[in-house]
């Protein structure tokens, strides 16, 4: 059979486009600032497209930070596989912290943006959110892990969310740079 190009996108491809929107501007313009109607225009698809895969905003929020955070981790264990010992991994990825603050202007952290945004009714947002966040976390306490330095995970930890942070407060990457200085003093 013949295809043409007025022919109708895969589910897959469909879902894809429409989740890879609401990504670029659910973290551009932040959730609340982004509607419906924008979404299925930027995304050129139907309506009833948008919500055969999403039946809610909600839904397609909880997809979006799905992907973000799978695609983070698979970045920072992509970024730091070159590196051997605990504490170079862990400097390293306050490095791919300060080229991600700078890819993205100091927009900030994904999760960070989105939990001021939703009520505190919206569990299942905020249970993905803290799920991340507590990936981040065991990512450091098993970096560090039967190494002199295991119980200063939760201050690496609270030293990268807080660089972040602090980045885009200050639209700078001087709270990142000190993060990673005193890291190195301190690990």
């Amino acid at each position: 059979m013949k295809t043409n190009s007025s022919e109708k996108a895969r589910p897959s491809e469909t879902r894809d486009r429409i989740i890879d929107t609401a990504s670029r501007l659910f973290y551009k313009q932040g959730y609340n600032l982004t509607g419906i109607n924008q979404l299925i225009n930027e995304a050129a698809v139907a309506k009833a497209s948008l919500y055969q895969h999403f039946p809610s905003k909600e839904d397609l929020l909880i997809a979006y930070l799905t992907k973000t955070s799978n695609e983070w981790f698979i970045g920072l264990n992509d970024y730091l596989a070159p590196y051997v010992m605990p504490k170079t991994k862990v400097l390293a990825a306050f490095d791919l912290l300060l080229d991600f603050s700078e890819t993205v202007a100091f927009r900030g952290c994904h999760f960070q943006n989105i939990i001021s945004e939703v009520p505190q009714e919206s569990e299942a947002v905020r249970a993905i959110i803290r799920n991340h966040k507590a990936r981040m976390r065991q990512f450091f306490t098993d970096l560090l892990s039967g190494t002199d330095q295991a119980e200063q995970a939760d201050a690496v930890t609270v030293l990268f969310e807080g660089a972040l942070i602090a980045g885009q407060m200050q639209q700078n990457a001087w709270p990142v740079q000190a993060a990673h200085t005193l890291l190195e003093k301190l690990l």
